[in-house]
């Protein structure tokens, strides 16, 4: 598979809020960084990560506006909505770079506004 489907498939899986399966798609050294907060890195830490993250969301679904790729690089525009438990929604616009190496994702940043997201956290948690 290449980068751009990897990273499709990687969107799609968070969908079923498996932090097991979503770290598996990591290398074991790669690292996520959520750009306005500390990066995580390792398979393990992302994964834990992850779970904490997802814990209080019913569902997810990101959809994808626009994504560029180049070589094991891939960049997407996109809108990342989380349903909380109450039925209220948590959507939060995101531009992402994933790097790729052997198939699986290196390196994953994501660029989006921390105050925007806290305000909505705050709200309808």
């Amino acid at each position: 598979m290449d980068a751009a489907g990897t990273v499709d498939e990687f969107i799609k899986a968070w969908g079923r809020l498996d932090p097991d399966e979503l770290a598996g798609y990591f290398t074991e050294d790669a690292t996520y960084h959520n750009i306005p907060i500390m990066p995580v890195t390792g398979r393990q830490e992302i994964r834990d990560f992850i779970a904490g993250f997802i814990g209080p969301f019913t569902a997810a679904e990101f959809t994808v506006h626009h994504q560029a790729v180049h070589g094991d690089t891939v960049l997407n525009e996109r809108t990342d909505a989380f349903t909380f438990a109450n039925g209220k929604t948590l959507e939060i616009l995101v531009m992402g770079v994933f790097e790729l190496r052997d198939g699986k994702i290196h390196a994953w940043r994501d660029y989006f506004d921390l105050a925007a997201v806290t305000d909505a956290l705050a709200k309808n948690s």
